[in-house]
């Protein structure tokens, strides 16, 4: 490892150009293969292999394939009802201008008073829609001109016009996804990262180039998305993920090795030499991080579930392409650019550029106040942390529904419409599909069995029954009551699949499966809590093993392990109790909703484990170092948290304001995940640097480092290279700005 990242860090840059020629290059052909493979490799489409629910959809697709779903019109009048020729005239118009476009096969109740909804007060109706295009980028296309038909009837004479269904849900998923990475990332999370940047380093040529290695990380790394995405679709919100985790890991670990690239110059090493001694320690420490990182993402790529796996990928991408670029990448630019690095200092800050290095008196004083009462200290740290975490018993795992969606949405005005006016109807409704020979009796009687157990339940509407040309399935489509991830809908579909299915095929040779928008939810949430103790496990495992290797003891692992735990406890904690208790949600302008994104507690789970080892492994490989050179382990300790205190500081802070960014979108999915990714991080900066690693260490002294003998044979990774770029004792004191 010492030979790859000091030898990488000296090769890059002493041929700088070429290096730069080679990042050049590649970043052309990423961009072009963005341009033309990217669209093609994202789906909006939700894969979850092994459930009822992909069985259903597969038997669909094979027997009765064509464009999916329908979306509804609700069509409706304070004036006229549906009776008078004026309101009939506009119906039979809208529909007419949908027929023609060609984009989609409209029906109403004139026509067909099967396919469509009049209301009981006769003030609303609606026309059914199918849209034609199978392929997906079309119907995309298609669902736009559908849309200007609708906003243009909109309020024309005294009519509300709205429309909902699976295909605009599909399209504003996608629309509030690009609005949240324009407004969350790239107008709040990339300006917040540059001015703590410039905080940090006081310059600004310093400040822009953790920027740009981040920027070329993040445009390598979705170019591989979109070739990857060729093979295997990936889901649209991987583009969000990629591009903040992107901006987040980019910036830290530039941050961490252009920070030891100034400490090295400022010992007297000439520039070649200072650029090596970084590679060979904070590069190495990066190497050791990101490993650490994409390593504990990689559980998540054995969950069945295509979000999930998606925003996995994408992260370790952007990670893996991070690491690589911050250890080649940034040397080539350090190798041109020299002591420029410190050009362009800001007032006041500039400062900041002579003091690299420094320890930072507040931090390591606050270490040793907590070291003097370190028993108190750890009770009362650990004790708010725990108390943080006691509304996670409370926490329910859900996909989130259309009802939280944001009201301007066209597909939430006309679901809130659907509502209001058709209480009972859906656009979302249960699929049934029953595989065999459906033409037999015995399957007709079993199908007119389920639909007459259904009547008398208030959560089914009347159902309708399609069947394939050849007779192999037959889907019956049952409305549900309200939003199709809402509590009656998913009542509805266990209550179908325990009770209503199993009486109404009992002795039926048939295979029955349940699908659809509320099947989804329901099969989404049990791979979830099945995976989610698998996924801890792996992660909790992973992370003792490389951190026992990485400092040769079985207490730091331990102790870190736990430390993360109250951490991530705690950030689930916050999210059950402002998202699903509504505490502060208004305040902090988030949407309260009845559940946590099924995907969010694994992925917060290994993001956390994976970005928290940063800091860790950062803070203690200084830590060791001092306790190496001077034998006083109290004093060891507040060195390495003063001395770390500013990069530990402002890597923390960079990551809250990119996290911070998904947390100020529309999408609660993503505000669940900003938010307790922000949280989690505020903590483990503050509370667990600052109180609990100081207390744990003084308490246990030089147990710290205890490894037990029958497991001396361990490799010596060394992280941070201590034992060859080792800073003089005593490290000079300053009044550093943390």
């Amino acid at each position: 490892m010492r030979l790859s990242t000091e030898g990488l860090a000296r090769a890059s840059s002493r041929r700088p150009w070429l290096t730069i020629g080679f990042w050049v290059a590649g970043l052309v052909a990423g961009i072009v293969c963005i341009a033309l493979l990217l669209p093609s490799a994202l789906s909006s489409d939700r894969e979850l292999p092994g459930s009822d629910f992909a069985r259903g959809n597969q038997l669909i697709a094979e027997h009765l394939p064509g464009p999916e779903g329908d979306d509804i019109i609700v069509v409706r009048s304070d004036t006229q009802t549906s009776d008078d020729k004026t309101f009939r005239s506009r119906v039979e118009e809208i529909t007419e201008q949908i027929n023609r476009s060609g984009v989609a096969r409209a029906t109403n109740v004139y026509e067909d008073r099967r396919s469509a909804l009049t209301a009981a007060d006769r003030g609303a109706t609606t026309i059914s829609v199918r849209m034609l295009a199978a392929d997906e980028t079309q119907r995309e296309e298609d669902v736009e001109t559908l849309l200007d038909i609708v906003s243009a009837a909109d309020g024309r004479g005294a009519f509300d016009v709205t429309i909902t269904g699976s295909n605009i849900l599909e399209r504003d998923r996608s629309v509030l996804a690009a609005e949240d990475l324009q407004k969350g990332e790239l107008f709040f999370g990339l300006p917040a990262a540059l001015i703590i940047l410039v905080l940090v380093f006081g310059a600004l040529v310093g400040a822009f180039v953790p920027l740009v290695v981040a920027i070329v990380s993040i445009v390598v790394a979705l170019a591989l998305v979109a070739l990857i995405g060729q093979i295997a679709d990936q889901n649209l919100f991987i583009v969000n993920m990629l591009t903040g985790m992107g901006l987040a890991l980019g910036i830290d670990y530039s941050l961490f090795i252009v920070s030891r690239y100034r400490e090295e110059r400022m010992r007297g090493r000439d520039k070649l030499e200072a650029i090596a001694a970084s590679g060979a320690t904070s590069g190495r420490a990066v190497f050791f991080s990101g490993l650490v990182f994409v390593l504990a993402l990689l559980g998540m790529l054995l969950v069945p579930d295509s979000i999930l796996r998606s925003l996995a990928l994408g992260a370790i991408l952007v990670g893996a392409v991070s690491v690589v670029a911050a250890m080649t990448f940034l040397p080539a630019l350090l190798g041109l650019l020299g002591d420029r690095v410190n050009s362009l200092r800001v007032p006041l800050l500039g400062r900041t550029v002579d003091s690299a290095g420094a320890e930072g008196r507040f931090w390591s004083g606050a270490a040793r106040v907590v070291m003097a009462r370190p028993v108190l200290s750890l009770v009362l740290a650990a004790g708010l942390l725990i108390a943080a975490s006691v509304p996670v018993l409370d926490l329910r795992i859900r996909d989130t529904g259309i009802a939280a969606f944001p009201d301007h949405l066209p597909s939430k005005q006309g679901f809130r419409a659907l509502n209001e006016e058709f209480p009972g109807a859906t656009a979302e409704p249960a699929q049934v599909v029953v595989a065999g020979d459906v033409s037999a009796p015995a399957i007709r009687d079993a199908i007119d069995r389920l639909e007459k157990s259904l009547e008398t339940n208030a959560v089914y509407g009347t159902p309708s029954v399609e069947r394939s040309d050849g007779n192999e399935i037959a889907v019956i489509s049952i409305p549900l009551a309200g939003d199709a991830s809402g509590d009656r809908a998913i009542a509805g579909i266990r209550e179908l699949r325990g009770e209503h299915i199993p009486a109404a095929f009992a002795g039926v040779e048939a295979e029955v499966v349940v699908t659809g928008e509320s099947a989804g939810t329901v099969a989404s949430t049990d791979v979830m809590n099945r995976w989610l103790p698998i996924v801890i496990a792996f992660v909790l495992g992973l992370s003792f093993i490389l951190l026992m290797i990485a400092f040769r003891s079985i207490v730091v692992p331990l102790k870190a392990i736990v430390l993360n735990l109250l951490s991530v406890g705690a950030a689930y904690g916050v999210v059950v109790l402002v998202f699903q208790k509504g505490v502060g949600a208004d305040l902090l302008g988030f949407t309260q909703v009845e559940s946590v994104e099924s995907w969010v507690p694994p992925f917060l789970f290994s993001v956390l484990f994976g970005l928290s080892m940063d800091y860790h492994v950062f803070l203690l490989s200084r830590i060791r170092e001092r306790f190496g050179l001077t034998g006083d382990n109290s004093e060891a300790v507040a060195y390495g948290v003063g001395s770390t205190a500013r990069l530990i500081t402002g890597a923390a802070l960079i990551m809250v304001a990119v996290f911070t960014g998904f947390a100020i979108g529309d999408l609660v999915m993503f505000q669940q995940m900003g938010f307790g990714l922000a949280v989690a991080l505020i903590v483990d900066a503050t509370i667990v640097r600052s109180v609990l690693v100081p207390a744990g260490m003084e308490l246990l002294g030089e147990r710290n480092w205890y490894l037990p003998s029958w497991l001396d044979w361990l490799p010596r990774i060394d992280v941070e290279g201590t034992s060859e770029h080792s800073p003089p004792v005593p490290a000079p004191e300053s009044g550093g700005v943390a």
